[in-house]
């Protein structure tokens, strides 16, 4: 799993939507909110069942999907009389993560952190008992606030070095809302916090980011190459899927981990033929712009000047 996680080409797929998420998940799907209970049962066995639509489709497997984030009450259910995470391992090829987060804290100093995870040894004893390789958690950056970035990058960290202590692979998740007015100053005082707790970190231990789309292209290249990280994923971050590919398709050694941009369009009123010949086309869509393969993209950029690679030059406005 790790060889496949560091060097395959693909990307990661998220189903992972929580008891937030779950209903507009559901009602772009085209399930009503009158035909399950919110928080319930009935909710539960309704994303499930998009879920497996999703997993069960030929185009699904790993060839071009390398990994999978599932939600716990997917890690737990069976999937064609198999346990999900074996599922996907032993019939499809793609390697299972874990969401582990419990939701986010109210805004302060600019970013919502995580809510306690009061059971993280638990989880990760059952995602370890599942076969599951590795977690996922998210965090959010509203505002170019330093002292809010530093607690946001400490929690992630102090969360991470727990999971990877029980043999798992993290992936830490400190998202920069896309409509943050200051997009750019988020990216750049994130880079520096994430590169300086990267420091604290044994030559063994691995572990994974997933980060928003960033401005600059390239800006996250220094973790690419980092020996202490197996790979860099992009969230999709509200993004269409057009807008997210094509930005991805210039972040090099950057893979994609979207949920809304890679179920866009797919509804449950679809016949098998129409939802797998869609979910195919945004698959090909998306391990295209993962492996930088030559792709016609319907939203255009802005030519953009070459920039070093260095650190200095790489954060204008942190040296200002």
């Amino acid at each position: 799993m790790l060889n496949k996680m560091c060097h395959a080409d693909g990307f990661i797929a998220a189903l992972d939507q929580s008891g937030g998420s779950t209903p507009g998940a559901l009602r772009l799907y085209g399930v009503k909110d009158d035909e399950y209970e919110v928080g319930g049962e009935s909710m539960l066995d309704q994303v499930h069942k998009m879920r497996t639509r999703i997993m069960n489709s030929p185009s699904f497997n790993g060839d071009r999907v390398i990994g999978v984030i599932l939600f716990e009450d997917t890690m737990k259910r069976t999937t064609k009389g198999d346990l999900t995470a074996d599922y996907l391992w032993r019939e499809k090829g793609i390697v299972p993560f874990l969401k582990v987060d419990k939701g986010l804290e109210p805004e302060k100093d600019g970013v919502q952190l995580m809510k306690p995870i009061a059971d993280l040894e638990e989880i990760c004893d059952a995602a370890v008992a599942h076969n599951v390789f590795g977690t996922k958690m998210r965090s959010v950056i509203n505002r170019a606030n330093l002292s809010g970035i530093k607690k946001i990058v400490a929690q992630q960290f102090e969360f991470g070095k727990k999971i990877m202590a029980k043999g798992l692979i993290p992936i830490l998740e400190p998202e920069v809302n896309i409509n943050s007015p200051e997009k750019s100053k988020c990216e750049e005082m994130l880079l520096a916090e994430i590169i300086e707790n990267l420091k604290t970190l044994r030559g063994d231990q691995k572990l994974m980011f997933k980060l928003t789309l960033p401005d600059v292209d390239d800006l996250y290249e220094d973790l690419v190459v980092h020996p202490n990280v197996a790979r860099v994923v992009a969230l999709s971050g509200g993004y269409s899927r057009a807008e997210a590919v094509f930005k991805l398709s210039l972040q090099h050694g950057i893979i994609a981990s979207f949920s809304r941009a890679l179920t866009e369009g797919l509804t449950k009123d679809l016949s098998q033929v129409e939802f797998d010949e869609m979910l195919d086309n945004s698959i090909g869509d998306i391990f295209d712009a993962s492996s930088k393969k030559a792709v016609s993209y319907s939203i255009q950029s802005e030519p953009k000047e070459p920039h070093e690679s260095s650190f200095h030059n790489k954060f204008p406005l942190l040296h200002a």
